[in-house]
């Protein structure tokens, strides 16, 4: 269903500015926290490609290929398990992000946790829970505000 074939469509972003702006406030903490770019962007798609969020995997697709990430990783992201081409670092973040994006299936094993506290440091695992709560949180208005797939232009990048 498109927005316009819904006559009671709110855009809930202009009907809450509030909202939006705790929710972008989140987004601007995690995206200037410790958490490396490449891994920030990985978490972003994964989280949206397991949600089915056709605006954010557009979206964190087009920003890691602005970023520099190849092709051939983020076409193997839904495989990464198999893939050799992501450290084990991104593993961790991965399993992480897998974990809690389905929390309702078990919550997150301690093993998974475990891991991803040994690759990263205290501030960087924390970043990367929140950059995991942030996507899952930004996939859940997209889907539910109807927005747009395709759309998105990466902008232009002001240290690049």
């Amino acid at each position: 269903m498109s927005a316009s074939d819904h006559a009671e469509y709110v855009n809930i972003y202009k009907a809450f500015p509030a909202g939006y702006q705790g929710m972008q406030a989140l987004e601007d903490a995690a995206k200037n926290g410790p958490l490396a770019p490449v891994i920030r962007e990985l978490v972003k798609l994964r989280a949206s490609q397991i949600n089915g969020c056709a605006y954010c995997i557009d979206m964190h697709h087009k920003d890691a290929r602005a970023a520099g990430e190849s092709e051939e990783r983020l076409y193997m992201l839904p495989a990464w398990r198999e893939a050799t081409v992501y450290t084990d670092a991104e593993r961790a973040a991965l399993a992480l992000t897998e974990e809690m994006t389905l929390i309702a299936d078990g919550h997150v094993p301690a093993d998974v946790e475990a891991e991803a506290r040994a690759q990263f440091d205290a501030e960087s695992y924390a970043a990367l829970v929140f950059v995991v709560v942030a996507i899952n949180a930004w996939n859940r208005l997209a889907i539910t505000s109807h927005s747009p797939a395709g759309i998105y232009q990466p902008r232009a990048k002001a240290n690049a």
